[in-house]
């Protein structure tokens, strides 16, 4: 059960990692090749470069945001989730912001149509990339983003869930739902009589270790 979590989570490491480094190497492509044509910094009219439009500006803004996807995929687990979110989003406002300026004074980045589709389909893909495995209604409790609190281990790859972690916050679940029940008068017979043995503790921790030991469904 360990490895098949470990070999989940390592190919849901694989995804966000792969994605950010691709994104990432694509945006300094696109950047070094406006620099090395020397772009003039703040033109608003752009020159064409891989089928796109941009200026100076929009090549070093495209190396820095390369830059941080990379670092994001070589870190992983949720450092490069978050980032390739993050960059999603900030990719989505940039092509509505930037599709009320063309052709204007304000248009600093040199957007054309074609940046704009660019962007709003790469923030599409790159939201689709970072909360995949993560955002979900129904996160299963051994994944890795179920529980922020999770350390990682060396190789940045979230830790399992302890059984001891899952046993007491299901114990929780338990205790809460018996003591409603004693309080609508249904509670089952075993129900009462846990209720009966841990209401005699008063530390939470101590009482949900006594509901684990008396209290069998």
């Amino acid at each position: 059960m360990n490895n098949l979590w470990r070999d989940s989570t390592r190919r849901l490491d694989a995804v966000h990692r792969i994605g950010a480094v691709v994104f990432g190497l694509g945006l300094w492509v696109f950047g070094g090749l406006g620099l090395a044509d020397g772009l003039p910094l703040f033109s608003t009219a752009g020159q064409p470069v891989l089928g796109l439009s941009s200026n100076g500006l929009l090549s070093w803004v495209s190396l820095v945001v390369g830059a941080v996807l990379v670092a994001g995929g070589i870190r992983g687990g949720r450092t490069a989730s978050t980032i390739l979110t993050v960059v999603g989003a900030a990719f989505l406002l940039s092509g509505v912001a930037n599709v009320l300026v063309l052709d204007g004074p304000l248009n600093l980045l040199a957007f054309r149509m074609s940046n704009v589709v660019f962007s709003l389909v790469s923030g599409g893909l790159l939201l689709i990339l970072g909360s995949y495995g993560r955002f979900t209604g129904r996160l299963p409790e051994d994944n890795p983003y179920a529980d922020g609190s999770r350390t990682t281990d060396a190789d940045g790859v979230p830790e399992p869930v302890r059984i001891e972690d899952v046993a007491t916050s299901r114990a929780a679940v338990e205790m809460a739902e018996a003591e409603r029940a004693d309080a609508r008068r249904t509670a089952t017979p075993a129900q009462r009589s846990a209720l009966d043995a841990v209401r005699r503790t008063r530390r939470p921790e101590d009482r949900l270790r006594g509901w684990r030991e008396e209290y069998t469904d």
